[in-house]
C-alpha cells in the first residue's frame, strides 16, 4: 500500500507542464459555504490559497458565497473550479452533475460536543437557563443556518421531526433561518431564539472563540454521525489540474498545517463520493418534507 501511494504521489509530481499549459483555466476559483465573514475566511485560507497558486502555477481567487445554494450553482456551472461544500449541498451538486467529485475532507480535533474523526453531528441546543425538554419547546423559535445546510436545517427536518412525529414547521412557532451556524448561537444567547439546530464542530469553534464553557448550553437532542464537508472538484477541469489540485491539497501536509489549524481541524484526508450515499434517503425525505 505504501509503494502504491509513493508511485502514486511520483506520478502527480511528474505531470508535465505541457498538460498543465493546455488546460484552459487562467485563474482557479475556489468556492466555500458561508461560515464567518468574509474578511476572516479570505485570512484563514490565505495559506491554501498560497499553496494552490505554487502547485498549479495559477493564481487562485477565494469566493465567500452568500448561501450553500451559490456554491452549488457555482460548482455546477462551471463559475467555480474547486468548493468545500456541506455533505448536503454536495449530494445536490452530484445530482444536478455526477462529474462533480468529492476527494477531501478535515479529519476534526476532539472537542466538547465532536468526537475526533470525519464525523460530526446536527445538535438541538438551548441556553444553560432555558427550556431543557422537548415538550418545552413547542411553538417556540427556533434559529437554524441555511435552507440547504446538512446540520443546520436538513436531517434536523428528517431526524428530529421524525423523533417528534411532527413537522419542524408545526412543531415550533417560528424557523429562523439565521445564515451561518455563529449567527444561530448568537440568536440563541442574546434571546432572539429558545433554541438552535447547529453543527457540533461549529459549536466547539464557537465555544472556544468566545472562551465559553460546554455548560454554556444545554444539549437536547443529536442526530446520527454525518460525514464531514468534503472539497470537490467541477466537471469542467481537465484531468491535469485535477491532479494537480489534489497534490496541493493532500500530498503536502505541512504546506497547509496552518490552515488546517485554522478550522479547527487536524489534517486534510481523503474521501470518495461513496462516503455520502447514506445522506441521499435523508436528502429525499427533507425535499419531499417542504
Amino acid at each position: 500500500m505504501r509503494i502504491l501511494k509513493a508511485f502514486t504521489l511520483l506520478a502527480l509530481l511528474m505531470l508535465p507542464v505541457t498538460l498543465l499549459a493546455d488546460c484552459a483555466e487562467r485563474t482557479l476559483r475556489l468556492a466555500v459555504i458561508p461560515m464567518y465573514s468574509a474578511e476572516l475566511m479570505l485570512e484563514q485560507h490565505q495559506p491554501l490559497l498560497q499553496h494552490l497558486s505554487e502547485v498549479t502555477g495559477l493564481p487562485v481567487e477565494l469566493v465567500v458565497a452568500s448561501s450553500y445554494e451559490a456554491v452549488v450553482d457555482a460548482i455546477v456551472s462551471g463559475g467555480a473550479d474547486l468548493a468545500r461544500l456541506g455533505p448536503a449541498a454536495y449530494v445536490l451538486a452530484h445530482r444536478s452533475d455526477p462529474r462533480v467529485e468529492a476527494f477531501a475532507t478535515f479529519a476534526l480535533k476532539a472537542g466538547p460536543y465532536t468526537a475526533a474523526g470525519s464525523q460530526y453531528q446536527s445538535l438541538l441546543l438551548t441556553r444553560a437557563d432555558g427550556p431543557a425538554q422537548f415538550a418545552q419547546l413547542r411553538g417556540k423559535r427556533v434559529a437554524l443556518s441555511d435552507p440547504a445546510s446538512t446540520s443546520g436545517s436538513l436531517v434536523p427536518s428528517v431526524e428530529f421531526a421524525g423523533r417528534v412525529n411532527t413537522p419542524l414547521r408545526d412543531y415550533f412557532g417560528a424557523l429562523v433561518y439565521a445564515g451561518t451556524h455563529d449567527k444561530a448561537l448568537d440568536a440563541l444567547l442574546e434571546g432572539r431564539v429558545e433554541a438552535a439546530f447547529v453543527a457540533s464542530e461549529r459549536a466547539d469553534a464557537y465555544l472556544a472563540r468566545h472562551a465559553l464553557k460546554p455548560e454554556a448550553f444545554q444539549v437536547l437532542w443529536r442526530s446520527a454521525p454525518i460525514p464531514y464537508d468534503p472539497y470537490v472538484l467541477s466537471a469542467h477541469l481537465c484531468p491535469a489540474l485535477k491532479a494537480r489540485i489534489r497534490q496541493a491539497m493532500l500530498a503536502d501536509p505541512q504546506a497547509l498545517a496552518a490552515f488546517v489549524r485554522s478550522q479547527d481541524a487536524s489534517a486534510l484526508v481523503v474521501i470518495g463520493p461513496g462516503a455520502y450515499t447514506g445522506l441521499e434517503q435523508v436528502m429525499e425525505q427533507a425535499l419531499k418534507a417542504r
